[in-house]
């Protein structure tokens, strides 16, 4: 391993202001950084062309691999192609398909020629039932071309969209233009012209938030954004300037984790991105086992649910956990706070495989910021902690009024969107007066004597309430802190509004629940009832709740069987609950979790 320091060190700039606000940003200046996301491409094809830039399985199980030097090809075929068929700046290239190589070669081949790419989310396809979000889309963006990777898998989705879209797919094409047609495409100066043109200005993106109801909103994203921000990472992470990361990874590339923090770090960095087939759902992470076996990753990033079901086959696979944790410098959480069980557990794996110290870390951002804007790269006992900002971030916070320290979280830099496409309501709204981007969130300092020790997440401000009593409730904090206490379930969504005390909808964690029970309740139950369960759970919860206040106790629990769902608005695309829409959806059970005297479906936090 390297001899180059893992992390950089924190030195923060704290500026407290008379209204009350504070400003916080690092010491370090912002070094420079490519024009593009294709100079990375261009510049380690001239390195190394060989090297393997993607790689994914094909449909008899061996690896395809694709070089940097194919990429680059491919890329300015397709840009070529695309020119001749009219996509453009105004009418950009659609991608409905899940990751892969046709995906990536196809947005690189976009990005050459200054055409932005719109990757809408698989679960807007092939997971909704009336499409309306992708109709939606497809009505804003007007795209000049849509993508998929297989026509008869994403047909409906196709059909969505109405007649007379120019289609480009890898499989069954039919009557459409193939992408093999599009890579034999011979480049000419065309490309060489539009590439020149590119600046930091230029859109490469833009990427759809999960909305909750109505149509998601597009998220500029420009080419400086995405590349300062990989800049901003190097800098706080050095040992990426010596070591080419090695990623097996299935996070999407429609969302800013995967497709801008990920596959922009691997572009960065000269690295390889192994596509992980699996997901961190019951059924499918079977496969992301399976490539964890066969490659040993150089960085691991995942979120909570990830990770809560890799740790229990870890714990009970020596041999998984040796190739999962050989290569690894550290483990990478986000999306929300790693509950503490499961970062102890980690924590814990690690050091039976390994002599080295694996840090596990996280960071905090939005699809607004590129995504990554602080990062917790030291050490830090806070689950919730999200770290200090970046180099060439500056975040302000502004007093929330919650009767606490806790802040409103706003930042501006150049990772930070110009605005939402074709939405400039949405992007007035968004920024104060002094141009700092308002995500919504809450955080605190986790030393009010030293900023070098981070913020903490204290959650969406939308999301927190007050008793009857009118104590405030925190719920981003209590619902990590109740899955850390409780690994068996996979999340809750924390009720009591208004009312005397906390309660909580819940649902299973399978592999856990399987790992206690040696069984699994069938999927068509409103509430899971089972004696064990309870009892476990009411025992969780009373250790759980003593000596908490009131704010800090969750005094009731129902299990719920029926998973969220999409198109009501209950959980994004990305798999994240949303705890206001399922507590309007689910106004009958926050009914009965509150009834008096308490329901037998209903699990009390105390003996």
């Amino acid at each position: 391993m390297s001899e180059k320091p893992l992390f950089g060190v924190p030195r923060v700039r704290r500026i407290d202001r008379q209204d009350g606000s504070v400003l916080l940003e690092s010491e370090e200046l912002l070094n420079a950084y490519p024009k593009s996301l294709v100079e990375m491409l261009r510049t380690w094809a001239d390195v190394d062309s060989e090297s393997t830039l993607v790689a994914e399985r094909a449909l008899d199980g061996t690896w395809t691999h694709c070089s940097y030097g194919q990429a680059l090809s491919s890329a300015n075929a397709i840009g070529q192609a695309l020119l001749e068929r009219g996509v453009s700046a105004r009418n950009p290239l659609m991608i409905l398909s899940d990751n892969s190589i046709g995906n990536l070669l196809m947005t690189l081949g976009a990005l050459t020629v200054g055409i932005p790419v719109v990757p809408i989310s698989v679960a807007y396809s092939l997971r909704s039932h009336d499409h309306a979000r992708i109709r939606a889309i497809h009505e804003l963006v007007r795209p000049g071309a849509v993508y998929v990777e297989d026509v008869e898998i994403y047909n409906n989705a196709l059909s969505a969209l109405g007649d007379g879209i120019t289609v480009i797919a890898k499989r069954h094409v039919q009557d459409r233009d193939s992408l093999a047609a599009l890579i034999e495409t011979k480049a000419g100066a065309d490309v060489e012209n539009a590439y020149a043109s590119v600046t930091g200005e230029t859109v490469a993106k833009i990427l759809f938030t999960s909305g909750s109801t109505g149509a998601p909103k597009g998220v500029v994203n420009t080419q400086e954004m995405l590349c300062a921000n990989q800049q901003m990472i190097l800098q706080v992470w050095p040992f990426l300037a010596e070591e080419r990361p090695v990623l097996v990874d299935w996070l999407p590339w429609s969302h800013t984790f995967g497709g801008n923090h990920n596959v922009d770090m691997v572009l960065n960095n000269g690295g390889t991105l192994y596509i992980d087939d699996g997901r961190p759902t019951p059924e499918l992470f079977a496969k992301s086992v399976a490539n964890y076996r066969d490659i040993s990753p150089t960085l691991s990033f995942n979120v909570p649910a990830g990770y809560a079901l890799l740790v229990p086959i870890l714990e009970q696979d020596a041999d998984t956990s040796e190739r999962f944790f050989r290569n690894i410098r550290l483990v990478f959480n986000a999306a929300a706070a790693l509950p503490d069980g499961l970062r102890n557990r980690l924590e814990t794996l690690a050091s039976k495989v390994t002599s080295r110290h694996i840090p596990i870390t996280g960071s905090w951002g939005t699809t607004e910021t590129s995504p990554a804007a602080t990062s917790a790269h030291f050490s830090f006992a806070d689950a919730r902690c999200i770290g200090v900002p970046l180099p060439g971030v500056t975040l302000k916070l502004v007093p929330a009024g919650v009767g606490d320290d806790t802040y409103e979280l706003r930042l501006r830099g150049r990772s930070v969107t110009p605005g939402y496409f074709r939405r400039p309501d949405l992007t007035d709204a968004a920024f104060d007066e002094e141009g700092f981007y308002r995500p919504g969130d809450a955080v605190g300092f986790a030393n009010a004597n030293d900023p070098n020790a981070g913020l903490v997440f204290r959650g969406r401000l939308v999301e927190d309430f007050k008793l009857s009593s009118g104590t405030f409730v925190h719920v981003g904090a209590l619902r990590t802190a109740l899955l850390s206490a409780a690994p068996v379930l996979a999340d809750v969504v924390i009720t009591g509004e208004g009312l005397d005390h906390v309660g909580a909808l819940a649902w299973l964690n399978e592999a856990e629940f399987r790992h206690l029970f040696n069984w699994f309740p069938e999927a068509d139950q409103e509430i899971i009832q089972h004696e064990g369960l309870a009892s476990h759970l009411a025992e969780v919860l009373s250790e759980f709740n003593r000596g908490n206040g009131s704010s800090a106790r969750v005094e009731r629990l129902l299990v719920m069987g029926r998973p969220p769902s999409l198109d009501l608005g209950e959980i994004t695309d990305k798999g994240s609950l949303n705890q206001r829409q399922v507590l309007i959806n689910r106004a009958d059970f926050v009914e009965l979790l509150y009834s008096e005297p308490p329901s037998s479906q209903v699990i009390l936090g105390w003996t």
